[in-house]
């Protein structure tokens, strides 16, 4: 894989049963680029390696005078000169190309996770860990996996070197092949402190990463209550603490470089002076001890690379672990396809609340825990945070039907929708059956001040599909996000369109021409609308309340105000002590006193009046 072929076709079922299995998997699906690097590794380390001989070589033949030994020095010099330049710059190409290639398949792999999870994900892992793990760790994950390759080359190489000098000049070889382990397992004691303190720096930062975003996401609100320099200390507090454990642990991996330097160097100083008294005593030529020295020297260059590795693998192994608990989350029902690809239609039911959306009607839902109401749309959607019976759509289980099949078939759009950056065009060019307009959809959702204020705030923006939104949406009020993202789900038009609280944040006039839009868009289309307005309830075509998980009543909203205390108390906010009047009435058979009418019809009524006068 090279990096103008990306992104991979597929990037394969990771072993997310650990971080090192996770790292051992994805060498493993790389092993022709690792390969690659590691022949081009031991070009470049072999080709340095040899330039110690070639010098002894020359300094002997000068010593000797010998013009040919000298020249034959000069070329084999000049060979590895050239392979140290080809061998880097090769090696450098391998080594990133790997690094990018493993970081690429790990973002797929995550993005891949995030599509088939959706809205679960940030339910079962904090969004500031996803995050993380997205930038930061990926980085990480792939530094290790592009520095394998370079450190097995760099060990073969000085093994290689060891077993050359021994059999080149056996008293020297045998001093550098004892002295080179101490070097390499002399920072093995300081390798679980420093990851230990690698930890607790990353586990710090990805603690600060979820606090800043939940920061920038609330800012709007903080700044409404006053709150922003509340959450910006305890995001300095945190800042800090994660400066601290960097601190720390840098001093560690100090404290490994200086013993990287340290220990080479006493190595170094310890083969000369018993070389020089060998050289003294005539037991060796003086190109003899050169080459050793030099051999020496130049052995500390592959030997950073187990220092690298070892920083590398600390470092990786905890974004490792981190994807890996990402990418190891399932479904909590599994829609695999036991059935061919297609898209039923007919009426949506759900078996565990007994709730029944008929085919192209509008059925608004009202539960009195918005969390439930939650949970049960994602669950009409296939997008189910617990195991439970599938949800049918013509008969057909969700659960049954491949994941892309499901999911064009029923769209959830829940209270709180994202916002892409870019322009209104792209926000809008999502997959869609193609028969809905963009420009109906947004007068559908009533987006016209919406438009106004985007050309308003991009320049040179004449046509508004044209206009900029900044990320997710923060120049926009939480109702003019709303209506944008009704207007992106209703163009996608699907078979079933479920929507939670869609008009939460809009007044109430606004809200009365969305229904009525939204009503005339998806006419002869399945709509659930969960929401407690009456504008919304009084606009559908039936109405369905849910208490304590069950359907307890199914009618017109004006009905069931009359005639269901507890869909009266939801709907119109009433207290205990409100309601038991009216109840106390119907249950002694009496009627309600002439001219009273339920607090959520008189405002319907207004309303109404409003429009006829307009």
């Amino acid at each position: 894989m090279q990096i103008h072929d990306l992104p991979y076709p597929d990037p394969g079922v990771p072993d997310a049963r650990s971080g090192p299995r996770f790292l051992w998997w994805l060498f493993r699906n790389q092993l022709g680029g690792q390969l690659k690097s590691l022949a081009w590794g031991l070009l470049h380390f072999v080709s340095v390696a040899s330039l110690p001989f070639c010098v002894g070589v020359a300094v002997q033949a000068a010593v000797d005078r010998s013009g040919g030994r000298l020249a034959l020095a000069g070329g084999l010099m000049a060979l590895a000169g050239a392979g140290v330049a080809v061998g880097d710059t090769f090696l450098h190409r391998a080594a990133v190309t790997n690094w990018i290639t493993a970081a690429a398949r790990v973002q797929q792999l995550l993005g891949r996770k995030a599509a088939v999870l959706g809205s679960v994900l940030t339910r079962r892992v904090a969004a500031g860990e996803v995050v993380a793990v997205s930038t930061g760790d990926v980085e990480k994950i792939g530094w290790f996996v592009e520095a394998l390759s370079r450190f097995t080359a760099a060990a073969v190489t000085v093994v290689a070197v060891t077993v050359g000098l021994l059999v080149y000049q056996p008293a020297l070889g045998a001093v550098v092949a004892v002295g080179l382990p101490v070097l390499a397992l002399a920072v093995l004691p300081l390798l679980p402190p420093a990851t230990r303190r690698a930890d607790v720096q990353r586990e710090k930062a990805g603690r600060a990463t979820e606090l800043a975003s939940d920061t920038v996401a609330g800012l709007r609100v903080l700044r409404g209550i006053g709150g922003e320099d509340l959450f910006l200390d305890r995001y300095r507090r945190a800042s800090q603490e994660v400066r601290h454990a960097a601190v720390r642990s840098a001093r560690m991996w100090s404290l490994i470089a200086a013993v990287q330097v340290l220990l080479p160097g006493l190595l170094l100083i310890t083969v000369v002076w018993y070389g020089v008294r060998l050289a003294r005593d005539g037991r060796i030529d003086v190109g003899e001890l050169v080459t050793v020295y030099s051999s020496v020297m130049l052995l500390t260059f592959p030997l950073r690379h187990f220092e690298e590795i070892a920083m590398a693998y600390s470092f990786s192994r905890p974004s490792a672990r981190r994807a890996a608990r990402v990418l190891a989350l399932e479904r909590a029902t599994d829609t695999g396809g036991t059935r061919a690809a297609e898209t039923p239609a007919g009426d949506l039911y759900d078996p565990e609340t007994g709730l029944c959306a008929p085919s192209g009607l509008l059925t608004a839902v009202v539960c009195g825990d918005p969390d439930a109401a939650g949970r049960l749309a994602e669950r009409l959607g296939g997008h189910a945070a617990q195991d439970g019976t599938s949800v049918l759509l013509g008969g057909v289980p969700l659960d049954d039907l491949p994941l892309d099949s499901a999911r064009t078939a029923v769209l959830v759009q829940d209270k709180d929708p994202v916002l892409l950056s870019g322009t209104l065009r792209e926000l809008l060019d999502v997959p869609a059956s193609g028969a809905v307009d963009p420009g109906a959809a947004l007068e559908a959702a009533q987006c016209q001040d919406v438009l106004a204020a985007l050309v308003q705030g991009s320049l040179g923006a004449e046509d508004p599909m044209d206009a900029r939104i900044t990320e997710r949406g923060r120049s926009l009020s939480g109702g003019q996000r709303q209506r944008l993202a009704l207007a992106r789900s209703l163009v996608t038009d699907p078979e079933v369109l479920v929507l939670d609280e869609p008009t939460s944040a809009v007044d109430s006039h606004t809200e009365a021409r969305i229904a009525q839009g939204v009503r005339g868009l998806r006419s002869g289309r399945t709509t659930v609308v969960f929401t407690s307005s009456p504008l919304l309830l009084d606009r559908a075509d039936r109405v369905v309340f849910l208490h304590e998980g069950t359907v307890v009543a199914v009618g017109g909203h004006r009905e069931l105000v009359r005639t269901e205390p507890r869909y009266r108390a939801v709907v119109t906010r009433e207290t205990e002590e409100e309601t038991a009047p009216a109840v106390a009435l119907r249950a002694d058979g009496g009627a309600r006193p002439t001219g009273e009418v339920p607090d959520g019809l008189e405002e319907l009524e207004e309303l109404e009046e409003i429009e006829e006068k307009a």
